[in-house]
Formats: structure tokens, C-alpha cells, sequence
């Protein structure tokens, strides 16, 4: 793959016929090098697209979004159907607070992002945010998507 044979030249322009063709000791780094800048292109487009994917219709409100932090956020999802997922994986209401203590103990940071539904009673998500703070998570962000109705009467 990375090898060849390389002639020897003598001098005088003749060739000899014993020991002609020797292989060539380097190897070849030109093929891995392309490679790995192939890989890196793939994973630096692909790494924006792997944030969680449940599909829930978030409330829209006018409120600003969160500062970003150097650890990859917690996020919990209440779907319209009352199922609680953490991160990626469903978790039933009854494993919830345990589970959040478990992964409260194995984090840095307390915050943590719910994302709930804009059908599900304001009781569900009041009853989620209780379980993520016995959970051993006070920093609470809720998700919501841009654009809602600001509620400001002077028109701007």
C-alpha cells in the first residue's frame, strides 16, 4: 500500500543486473493524511446535527436564549403524550427522581434543560420541575421556541 521499489543507479548510466531493486523503507502518508481530513470535514459537518431529537411543539415566547456552558446540557423532554424522556432515553415517572440523582452525582453542573410540550397541563410540567430539583437540579431552564407574543403594550 505504502511501499515500492526504487532502482538503483550506477554510475555511467548502466544498469546492473544483481541487486537492481530495492524497496523503499519510507511510508507513504499522503493517503492517510487525505483520509483524515475527509473524516474531520464529516464530523465537524455531522457534530451540529446530534443534538437530542424528540418532537415535541414548544410554546413560543419573546425571551432571550440561555448563555451556552462548556458541558453538554441535561435535558429533559415532557412529550404531548406525558412520556419524560432524559436525554434520549423514555423513563418512567415512578424511576424519575432516582435516575436524576444518578446523573446529578456524575455531573459538574445543576443545570438542567426541560423541554415540554405546549399541550401537556401546566400541573405535569410543575410536577416534572419539582422531581428535577429533588433530583439534585435547581438550575432549571425551560426551552421554548422564538417568536411568541411579547405581552408589551407599547407596540415594539
Amino acid at each position: 500500500m505504502g511501499a515500492g521499489v526504487m532502482q538503483k543507479k550506477s554510475g555511467g548510466g548502466r544498469r546492473r543486473r544483481r541487486g537492481g531493486a530495492q524497496p523503499i523503507s519510507e511510508i507513504n502518508v499522503t493517503p492517510f493524511v487525505d483520509v483524515m481530513l475527509v473524516l474531520l470535514i464529516i464530523f465537524m459537518v455531522a457534530a451540529p446535527l446530534l443534538t437530542v431529537g424528540v418532537p415535541v411543539e414548544l410554546p413560543k415566547t419573546a425571551a432571550q436564549a440561555l448563555p451556552s456552558e462548556q458541558e453538554e446540557p441535561l435535558t429533559v423532554t415532557l412529550t404531548a403524550e406525558g412520556a419524560v424522556q432524559i436525554m434520549t432515553t423514555e423513563t418512567p415517572r415512578e424511576e424519575l427522581v432516582s435516575k436524576l440523582r444518578a446523573v446529578a452525582a456524575e455531573r459538574e453542573g445543576d443545570r438542567v434543560f426541560l423541554r415540554a410540550d405546549g399541550a401537556v397541563p401546566y400541573s405535569s410540567v410543575m410536577e416534572i420541575m419539582g422531581a428535577l430539583n429533588a433530583g439534585g437540579f435547581s438550575n432549571i431552564g425551560l426551552v421554548t421556541d422564538i417568536g411568541g407574543p411579547t405581552l408589551d403594550q407599547t407596540g415594539d
